[in-house]
């Protein structure tokens, strides 16, 4: 560097005794090396900058199973309808429509699309309604209406109302709960019993310490004295929320299970909370329920890992296995009630075979009237 400054000194020492061209060559060949430099160096740094890019790397997809692929490419596809054009994710749940007629759509909402919008959220099923409604019943057509909610991560069955009257009607029939709503599930351990009712309210409650969150947790009616060791009954957690869910394994094999469950009640995340800490046995692909004090990715056994093809360090990409398969739904004036099934998705049916449970028969049916 200090070359260049001396031969700047030189110019301006000189420009008195030599002509105003000679002088403006001379500074224009100073400057055009100092370019020259800059652009050397910065050509040098994209180098090794783009050698470590490549250092960095993730490991060739051909080093990935089956399973990781399978992993790797629905956390593309979830990605990418977040990204895509309210027009792309409405014409993709047309596709996945279960059942429609006068009164109701029934669509099969995909794995990663959040019902409502929020933080983060770039598409959401209530901000493409008046799109689907356009698409499917021309452009003048009412925007269709949220009936009921899934989580974000929950497949399968889902009722959006075409009118203000008939979704009055089905909200009125979620709340008494006349509607009959089942799900499967694949879980981490096998419910014991293999059937029964868990009848236990469900509280939202702070989790202190290095990962401070909020989580819905069960908040039961009764518990052990310590003195004597009998039961005694307590009394109801201010915010508590009764909770009531059937459950019955349908098929087991080693440390997993498919489980059906009705849930009786409607409260946030009770099917979860109830697998997780009423039966001890969490939903596969739950990180956020599969742990009480942190939010770590779910722990499998050896053997499930063998069997799904994943290593501990890649579990945290697993969805989470909680598909709403059916729902049976009292018509409007006077029709009669119908039955809605969802197959699960192929990545629920997968996972099924790998851990070598079998289904009963007919998931395949999509609806039927009785």
């Amino acid at each position: 560097m200090a070359a260049p400054v001396r031969g700047a000194v030189r110019v301006l020492s000189r420009s008195n005794r030599r002509g105003t061209a000679a002088v403006r060559e001379e500074a224009q060949t100073e400057i055009s090396g100092a370019l020259g430099l800059a652009q050397k160096l910065r050509a040098e740094k994209r180098s090794v900058e783009e050698g470590r890019q490549i250092k960095r790397a993730p490991r060739k997809e051909e080093h990935l199973s089956p399973l990781q692929q399978r992993v790797q490419d629905l956390v593309r596809y979830t990605q990418q309808l977040q990204n895509v054009h309210p027009n792309v994710l409405a014409k993709n749940l047309t596709r996945g429509i279960v059942y429609q007629d006068d009164d109701v759509v029934v669509i099969d909402k995909p794995y990663g699309v959040p019902v409502h919008g929020g933080p983060g959220v770039k598409n959401s099923v209530s901000d493409v309604l008046p799109i689907l409604a356009k698409m499917l019943f021309g452009l003048r057509a009412d925007p269709l209406r949220l009936c009921h909610r899934l989580d974000k991560e929950t497949t399968g069955v889902m009722v959006l109302a075409r009118s203000e009257e008939a979704a009055n009607y089905i909200h009125k029939l979620f709340k008494t709960r006349q509607v009959q709503k089942t799900y499967w599930t694949l879980s981490v351990g096998v419910p014991v019993p293999s059937e029964g009712i868990l009848e236990i309210p469900i509280l939202e409650q702070e989790i202190k310490g290095q990962q401070p969150h909020y989580k819905m947790t069960l908040a039961p009616n009764y518990r052990v004295s310590g003195s004597d060791g009998k039961t005694v009954k307590t009394r109801l957690k201010p915010g508590a929320q009764a909770a009531v869910t059937h459950y019955q394994v349908l098929d087991s094999l080693g440390s997993s299970a498919l489980v059906e469950l009705q849930p009786i009640t409607g409260i946030k995340h009770q099917i979860r909370v109830h697998m997780a800490y009423g039966l001890e046995c969490p939903i596969l692909g739950d990180h956020k329920y599969s742990h009480w004090d942190k939010l770590a990715p779910q722990k499998l056994s050896e053997g499930t890992l063998k069997k799904l093809g994943l290593e501990q360090a890649k579990v945290r990409y697993l969805p989470l296995h909680l598909h709403a398969r059916q729902l049976c739904l009292p018509r409007l004036q006077g029709n009669k009630d119908i039955t809605l099934v969802c197959k699960p998705p192929r990545f629920f049916l997968r996972t099924l075979q790998r851990l070598k449970l079998t289904a009963p028969q007919g998931t395949s049916v999509f609806y039927s009237e009785k």
